[in-house]
């Protein structure tokens, strides 16, 4: 018995989106009937994503409806996203989809038979996959009624269907199996312990002042297993950092750093979340976590930030982060800053006097652009300091002053970077209202 054809003008699927929720639908839905169709494990990955930063970028209140059908000839599953109003695509999310799916086509204006009652012409988006031409004579009546009776996602199932394509995605650019696995394990564990944590400071305590010192120690734990295991080794750099929680309080803070190898050079980074709590150490951890895939992949430090903005405000609304990113380019001999919100880095020169790098953008959360890094050179020996607020800030102080006083201090201080990291913290972290980390670093050209 021949295999039933496909039906003309049937879409396997018409759907609305107005809504977040309904971007994650799609973006799942889409897995679906890629996957039903024939189409491979990176193929799904990348019409997914697609799918989804062009429902984020064209969400409106307004209708939007995206259609699946599939084509005889040639075989392909085709998507159209089409709306009546004027809102267009913006031009990084359409070149970053054409990228994935060079198969894309935008048509502004739409069709006459779009046109709404305000006289605009709408728009449309295609985007074609081709797939086996056998898949095009399957029946798709049963991949509706498997789309008609899947349970919607929740906003967090969707955001680990996200993590898993994103690793996949990872996998294939930058063949970094081993590392993106130890990545992925690292985010299930953290997970695990927070939500193990969760349930036992949920519990009403009796005896709070026995038990203080007890959370204290396990909050510091948790925060502690989202920041990284160690530091890389990178030719001609010296590498130091200092963790130090506060004293007077057993929340957990947001102060966060990173380095790592990326295909431009060594990024350094130190953020603050802005907050005291169980959360703002989740938020944290996932904003590190994000922060270390997104470098893997090649992006300037400008877009990192755009990228983290992005992530934080769609899946973390209301919380807000200062970031401060440096890049230093193979060979050691130039540096590039970008930073949202943060205190500048300390630049110490060996035959110069210590400056700091004003380049400043706005905080990750509010949704606002962040310029290009600036590009400074660096003589050998060149030492940057980066540090979070909770060695300098006091209630008593002027913040200026104590700037004045970090920068004289570190010019005056261990020309190690070890060494110095202690002195800065004998020196300004005396009982600590607010988490510390110091973070120094001392640049020389690599051996040939």
């Amino acid at each position: 018995m021949p295999a039933p054809r496909v039906r003309d003008h049937a879409p396997v699927l018409t759907a609305a989106v107005t809504t977040e929720q309904h971007v994650f639908d799609l973006r799942r839905r889409a897995k679906t009937v890629a996957q039903a169709v024939g189409l491979d494990n990176r193929d799904q990955v990348r019409l997914a994503t697609a799918l989804s930063e062009l429902g984020r970028d064209l969400l409106r209140p307004a209708p939007m409806t995206v259609t699946f059908d599939v084509q005889r000839e040639p075989a392909a599953l085709k998507a159209s996203l089409r709306w009546r109003d004027d809102r267009a695509p913006a031009e990084e999310s359409l070149t970053a989809v054409t990228r994935l799916l060079p198969q894309t086509r935008y048509q502004a204006g739409g069709d006459r038979s779009a046109t709404s009652s305000n006289g605009s012409r709408g728009g449309r988006i295609d985007i074609v996959c081709l797939i086996p031409e056998l898949a095009a004579r399957l029946d798709l009546d049963q991949v509706r009624t498997l789309l008609e009776t899947d349970a919607p996602a929740s906003a967090i199932d969707d955001l680990q269907a996200q993590t898993r394509d994103l690793i996949a995605s990872l996998e294939e650019a930058h063949n970094q199996r081993d590392e993106l696995e130890r990545l992925n394990e690292e985010l299930t564990e953290t997970n695990a312990g927070v939500m193990a944590l969760y349930a036992e400071l949920t519990v009403e305590h009796k005896d709070v002042v026995a038990r203080f010192s007890e959370e204290h120690e396990r909050a510091l734990t948790l925060q502690r297993a989202f920041l990284p295991a160690g530091l890389p080794e990178s030719p001609g750099v010296e590498l130091a950092v200092r963790y130090l929680p506060a004293a007077t309080t057993a929340e957990i803070g947001g102060d966060f750093y990173e380095a790592v190898d990326t295909p431009h050079g060594l990024l350094l980074a130190v953020g603050d979340v802005v907050g005291h709590s169980l959360q703002a150490a989740v938020v944290m951890g996932q904003l590190r976590l994000a922060l270390r895939a997104y470098a893997a992949q090649g992006h300037p430090p400008h877009v990192l930030l755009e990228h983290l903005d992005h992530l934080l405000r769609l899946h973390q609304p209301g919380w807000t982060t200062t970031l401060c990113i440096a890049l230093v380019e193979p060979g050691n001999a130039r540096l590039h800053i970008a930073n949202a919100g943060h205190l500048p880095p300390l630049l110490l020169p060996p035959n110069g006097p210590p400056h700091y790098l004003h380049e400043h953008g706005p905080l990750l959360g509010v949704g606002l652009p962040h310029p290009p890094a600036v590009s400074h050179p660096i003589e050998p020996g060149t030492r940057l300091l980066m540090v979070t607020d909770g060695l300098i800030e006091t209630r008593r102080s002027n913040l200026d002053v104590r700037l004045e006083l970090l920068s004289a201090t570190a010019a005056g201080g261990p020309h190690e970077p070890e060494a110095l990291c202690g002195t800065l913290l004998e020196t300004f972290a005396e009982e600590p209202d607010d988490d510390i980390i110091v973070f120094a670093a001392r640049l020389h050209p690599p051996l040939p």
